[in-house]
């Protein structure tokens, strides 16, 4: 569709509109400084995505040296598997690759010598730790490959060129997809040039049996190639598959001999036995394309690649008619064209270990892949988050990020089309892209997620306050939020009782329920190895730093009294100063940012929940219970939560009582246990995925 510059103008008028309000709310929530460095945040150019060094390992004249090897009498978890004919020099490059980084995984390293003339004879015997087998005659690619799958002990396969440099993690990566992802059968790694260009995201095989080598010669980092996803075929330079599957489908055919189309025959077959065939973009390999076999396919044993075409051609025919025509160019809208297809807009990626929104988002996300979406992310910031970005792409989410995406609306203007479903996060963000949506993908269901109803957030906050102006601005922002909800076609919230709080404030819209998201973790530790208090929630949020300051002020003096070794655990990303300034009282630890809450879950005994205003459902109350850990809340913290006083969850909302029903409950051993019993079933009923499937059903499948 061409561009629209009154659709855009009326993009960036609403964008500012939405950062200035923003603005005048964190002045009086926060305070200038903390606003004044998120004003940095939002506006400042989205910094390039993290390029990861290749490694190459130094050159130099052969000296004996060892490779990573199964201890004996123990079992490999993978078997690598090297051919290699001549080229000693680049066996050894590559095996010295795999010494110089430790593998997660117990492995076994084969080379398989199919009859070299040069030094490989003499070397190889010197490597510790590898098996060498020397077949007696030259047969080729495929026969060796055979050989060394016979002789492997491993539970997975893993062919590697021995013109390739793996890079660090590699192999690590290709086996984390085998656990992730029980129905793969074979997972390829991404293949780099040595000068760090693309050479191949996984295959794309036409109907007429010709192969495209995706993404050759792009950026490796370009979103369109950098996410796990199925492919057609993937380079028998680097892939796994597991023992038994090989084994079963007879290994590489030999009509294929001497080598050449073999991995994509194979690739069809693990497809053919009900298997998926994925690319694992975080598995790296750098390949010397063209070292060992050359690159003119009119001579020599490249030649074969023209002639086995042919031959893959007519066995796998009837396969080959769902595949498209040789003439189109593949991306992301071709290769997904079968899938149902989501896209999630939001200001950046989830981080699931800072916050419950993120959290939830982040397991919507692993529900959809795992309904067989596909699902593309646009952070509207457009920055790479590290490791954030790293693991929706591992979980096969197509990411974006600057400089692939120049703004939101550009690339919403290229891309949004090819979606059934958008999904827009947060009212201001749905404001302000709704009306491009219209225009630029007038078939898509567009979905506003109100994550929580910030309008009753903020009124809460003020009442609280006794803030007039605060109450003004809330009111005005109900009628944004309200507005952006008609909009839509649909708007999802978090707890029962929003939706009828909607349904009364506007009838007949289109709403549904789709609460936090948990995985049951389990009971952690008994009673009798528990201690202390525990408090759970990022400070960017402000009826967190609220409910500290009263819980540290007014109620845990008086836990203090009756419990004087107690300790109160807080933790949460960013604490303002007030909070910080509670380290110095006794008994209060203020920890920041955690990266792993779990052991504060399995180990202290009670979660405390203070809030004295907010809306939607607390993660944090979801998070204790799925642990196994009793909460003692507030009214408004346990809210919409399917809970009851005495029976799951111990509720208090008065200085005196919280502290009353803190100190109760942390005495009393059988209570104990019971609400934490309770509590994981309220999970399991109300907040597991498991609960969710029929809401994701409809909102995004139906």
């Amino acid at each position: 569709m061409p561009p629209s510059p009154l659709a855009d103008l009326r993009y960036w008028l609403a964008h500012l509109r939405g950062l200035l309000r923003r603005g005048l709310s964190s002045l009086r929530a926060r305070g200038w400084r903390v606003t004044w460095q998120r004003a940095v945040l939002q506006l400042r150019p989205p910094p390039a995505p993290p390029r990861t060094p290749l490694y190459r390992p130094a050159p130099g004249p052969f000296a004996p040296f060892a490779v990573p090897a199964t201890a004996e009498g123990g079992v490999p978890r993978a078997s690598i598997v090297i051919p290699v004919y001549n080229h000693a020099e680049a066996t050894l490059a590559c095996l010295r690759a795999l010494a110089a980084h430790p593998l997660a995984a117990a492995c076994e390293v084969i080379v398989v010598d199919d009859g070299s003339s040069d030094e490989t004879s003499a070397w190889m015997p010197q490597v510790a730790g590898l098996r060498y087998h020397r077949r007696a005659a030259n047969g080729g690619f495929i026969a060796a490959c055979n050989d060394g799958a016979s002789l492997a002990r491993g539970e997975v396969l893993v062919f590697l060129n021995n013109d390739t440099i793996p890079q660090p993690g590699w192999l690590d990566a290709l086996l984390a997809t085998f656990d992730a992802r029980p129905d793969a059968g074979l997972v390829a790694a991404q293949l780099l040039y040595p000068d760090g260009r693309l050479q191949e995201s996984g295959g794309v095989v036409f109907d007429d049996g010709s192969c495209w080598s995706y993404g050759r010669f792009e950026a490796a980092d370009d979103p369109r190639y950098a996410y796990l996803r199925e492919a057609d075929y993937g380079s028998g330079a680097a892939l796994a598959i597991p023992r038994d599957l090989f084994t079963a489908l007879g290994g590489f055919d030999s009509r294929y001999a001497p080598a050449y189309y073999e991995d994509t025959d194979l690739a069809f077959a693990v497809r053919a036995a009900g298997r998926r065939v994925l690319v694992q973009p975080a598995s790296r390999v750098l390949h010397d394309e063209g070292t060992t076999a050359g690159t003119d396919t009119g001579s020599g044993i490249k030649a074969y690649q023209v002639r086995n075409r042919g031959v893959f051609a007519s066995k796998w025919s009837d396969a080959l008619r769902a595949q498209p025509p040789p003439g189109v160019v593949p991306g992301p809208a071709l290769l997904h064209a079968r899938q149902r297809r989501v896209l999630v807009v939001d200001e950046a990626v989830p981080r699931p270990d800072r916050d419950s929104a993120s959290l939830r988002q982040f397991n919507l996300l692993r529900m959809l892949r795992a309904a067989g979406a596909h699902v593309a992310f646009l952070p509207t910031g457009l920055a790479h988050a590290g490791e954030a970005t790293q693991a929706l792409q591992r979980l096969g989410v197509e990411t974006w990020y600057a400089p692939f995406a120049t703004s939101a609306p550009a690339w919403l203007r290229d891309h949004a089309a090819r979606f059934d479903v958008i999904v827009l996060t947060r009212h201001h963000l749905a404001t302000a892209f709704l009306p491009l949506l219209r225009r630029h993908a007038p078939g898509a269901r567009l979905v506003f997620d109100t994550v929580d109803l910030h309008y009753l957030r903020e009124r809460r906050g003020a009442e609280v306050a006794g803030d007039a102006a605060a109450l003004r601005a809330a009111e005005a922002t109900r009628a944004r939020e309200l507005a952006a909800m008609a909009a839509a076609d649909l708007t999802l919230v978090v707890s029962a009782e929003e939706r009828t709080q909607l349904l009364q404030d506007v009838p007949g819209l289109r709403v549904e329920l789709l609460s936090n998201l948990h995985d049951v973790a389990g009971a952690g530790a008994p009673f009798d190895e528990r201690s202390d208090l525990v408090f759970v929630g990022g400070f960017r949020h402000p009826p967190n730093t609220d409910a500290v300051l009263w819980f540290a002020r007014e109620v845990f003096p008086r836990i203090r009294r009756q419990l004087p070794q107690v300790r109160f655990h807080c933790i949460g990303s960013e604490p303002p100063p007030a909070v910080q300034a509670l380290a110095g009282e006794p008994g209060i630890v203020v920890h920041g940012y955690v990266p792993d809450v779990s052991p504060y879950m399995e180990r202290v005994r009670l979660a405390v929940a203070p809030l004295r205003f907010g809306a939607g459902v607390k993660g944090k109350v979801n998070l204790s219970m799925a642990h196994g850990q009793p909460v003692v809340a507030t009214s408004c913290a346990v809210e919409g939560m399917h809970l009851h006083d005495g029976v799951d969850v111990s509720v208090a909302d008065d200085a005196a009582g919280f502290a009353d029903a803190v100190v109760a409950l942390y005495g009393d051993a059988a209570r104990w246990e019971r609400q934490a019993r309770a509590g994981l079933d309220n999970i399991d009923r109300h907040f597991s995925p498991k609960a969710a499937e029929a809401t994701v059903r409809r909102v995004f499948f139906d």
